[in-house]
């Protein structure tokens, strides 16, 4: 019987003809190569409701040819009555995928449709974008993650990769891009409809859905795939991340006799809900540092701001960012507030800001920050778009560039990056209201317990190796914190009963370095990853290996090579002891 981790990635089968491939994943066209290189990340038909909620397709079966393939999908994801077919045909260097689908009722959407996914190889390449009006503009795939849609009003795209010229005709609506990097996803997308258009927009009963891509390629792929490495080089740079856990947001009764893990614990508190108070209370009795997020009303409350500086003035905090409830971000406004009220309290915790949603948000929204911050704050999903374990694998190397652009935006002060979760905790896009408790105590939970997802992979073991494998990505020097899931609960590293999940080995791990210098290197292909700590007397190096078969990694330190073999899909932690050298810490530090 498969695990969680493996019916998450779904039934898949690869498909050939001529020089063309791909993995058919489900509803989903991935890897389409051409001559063995890959061509597109993917290409699938998306349902979207007026929340921006993605629904899922009911695939029926599969027709291939030696040219073509058939694939009938179904949705009644949210209200919609979709039936539709998804068609593939390869022809010499020509390869179109077209989607029609029609609605059997009315459904109000923000997007049914076709969307194209771009490796994240092509950052920085040329692109030519031809518009529906037949103009022709030169630009480039963004090198940085883009906070806006780097391309719009779309026809055709054409580039060059690895001595192959590829362009692709859209038709059907009219096409834009974005760089879905902002989200931890591998890919650059292009979509219909256009967000500049009014949305949602209504289906009517029997109206038909028609797109379609064409792809041709001309040239041949240069150069040899070759041996992957699997040598990581780690170098001293840095302080390694302080490690935290999430409050739990589940419901009482909170299980008896929990170690404690990490540094801190972040507790988020929405001021508008009668509950919060008693969050505040249950995570400050676990006897760690608080890291406070605060969801504040606009316009701000001063009573609420009294309330909440009044709780906080006994308790041990590290830190308090406070967001907006619309962006969700720490907008001016917002933090002059909540800073205001500190100061007539005189509570002088330090006060950070950012988003507490995805990256998405301060990337786009960093100038309505104030300049001043003692930190900034970043949350992290990466099973936002879809849910696939591969998307949750090719995550991680974008968390490495997420980790990065933070901490350029940063300057001179720390990152924190957290909450780190497998699914949303809430939907920041929703157009409705979401549910929330209406108890003061904690009887019902709060927060992610009424608006977020709970994930089979949470209780996967092999989840473990995804965190080290995440911690190694996001440790580049000025990331002073990294803060995963909850402490207990479905969203947590152990069950409401209190019992272990095997990533809570992985982050207790993790959370055990204290005060240590990063060894920091990066990972050869995005599946195996290293990161180390150097103290006074010893490193300790944490390997994980996301590859579906054991790998050995050449761990490089100091010049020695130390080969380590990974079983797939699973983590080691290996200790050294050295002698001192220039650059390690000794005792006193």
């Amino acid at each position: 019987m498969p695990t969680a981790w493996e019916s998450s990635r779904g039934p898949s089968r690869r498909w050939r003809s001529g020089p063309w491939s791909l993995v058919l994943r489900g509803d989903e066209l991935a890897q389409v190569a051409w001559n063995e290189r890959t061509v597109l990340r993917g290409v699938r038909a998306v349902v979207r409701d007026r929340d921006w909620r993605t629904g899922e397709w009911t695939v029926g079966a599969v027709a291939e040819s030696d040219d073509g393939i058939e694939v009938p999908v179904r949705s009644r994801s949210f209200g919609a009555d979709l039936t539709g077919t998804i068609r593939v045909l390869a022809r010499g260097d020509t390869l179109s995928v077209e989607f029609v689908a029609v609605s059997g009722g009315e459904f109000d959407t923000n997007r049914t449709g076709l969307v194209v996914l771009h490796p994240p190889r092509l950052a920085g390449a040329d692109l030519v974008v031809t518009h529906p009006d037949g103009t022709r503009e030169t630009t480039r795939f963004p090198l940085t993650i883009s906070p806006h849609q780097p391309v719009s009003d779309i026809a055709a795209l054409a580039w060059n990769d690895a001595g192959m010229r590829i362009r692709a005709d859209l038709a059907g609506d009219v096409f834009e891009m974005e760089d879905q990097r902002n989200w931890t996803d591998a890919s650059f997308k292009t979509y219909s409809r256009p967000l500049a258009l009014p949305f949602p927009y209504r289906l009517a009963a029997g109206e038909q859905v028609r797109q379609s891509v064409t792809v041709r390629v001309t040239g041949r792929p240069s150069g040899t795939a070759g041996r992957v490495s699997d040598r990581i080089e780690l170098t001293p740079g840095g302080r390694f991340p302080a490690i935290g856990v999430a409050a739990s947001t589940a419901p009482d009764p909170e299980p008896r006799g929990l170690p404690r893990v990490g540094r801190s614990m972040l507790v988020e508190l929405d001021l508008a809900t009668p509950n919060w108070p008693a969050a505040l209370v249950r995570a400050a009795e676990r006897g760690l540092p608080l890291d406070v997020r605060v969801v504040l009303p606009t316009p701000p409350e001063p009573s609420l701001l009294r309330d909440l500086t009044e709780r906080l003035r006994p308790l041990a905090v590290e830190r308090v960012a406070v967001f907006d409830p619309a962006s969700h971000v720490s907008e001016k406004d917002v933090v002059t507030a909540l800073r205001d009220a500190m100061a007539r309290a005189g509570v002088t915790h330090p006060v950070v800001g950012g988003s507490r949603s995805h990256f998405t948000e301060l990337n786009r929204r960093l100038g309505q920050l104030p300049g001043d911050l003692a930190g900034v704050t970043v949350a992290m999903t990466p099973l936002f778009h879809e849910l696939g374990t591969a998307q949750l694998v090719e995550s991680v190397a974008m968390q490495r560039l997420v980790a990065r652009q933070a901490v350029s935006y940063a300057g001179d002060v720390p990152v924190h990056i957290g909450p780190i979760t497998l699914r949303p905790r809430f939907n920041d896009a929703a157009a409705s209201a979401a549910a929330g408790p209406a108890r003061s105590d904690l009887t019902e939970g709060y927060g992610a317990e009424f608006t977020g997802a709970v994930d089979p992979r949470q209780q996967a073991p092999e989840l473990a190796a995804w965190t080290i494998a995440g911690a190694a990505a996001l440790a580049v020097p000025g990331v002073a914190g990294l803060t995963y899931f909850e402490e207990w609960g479905p969203r947590g590293i152990r069950s409401a009963s209190g019992a272990p999940y095997p990533v809570a080995a992985a982050i207790t791990a993790l959370a055990r370095v204290d005060a240590a210098t990063l060894l920091g290197g990066e990972s050869p292909d995005g599946f195996v990853w290293a990161v180390g700590a150097r103290q006074w007397d010893h490193d300790v190096v944490f390997m994980s290996n996301l590859d579906t078969s054991a790998r050995t990694v050449a761990v490089a330190l100091d010049r020695v090579v130390r080969r380590v073999v990974v079983p797939a899909l699973s983590w080691q932690a290996l200790r050294v002891t050295a002698p001192a050298t220039p650059g390690r810490p000794t005792a006193r530090d």
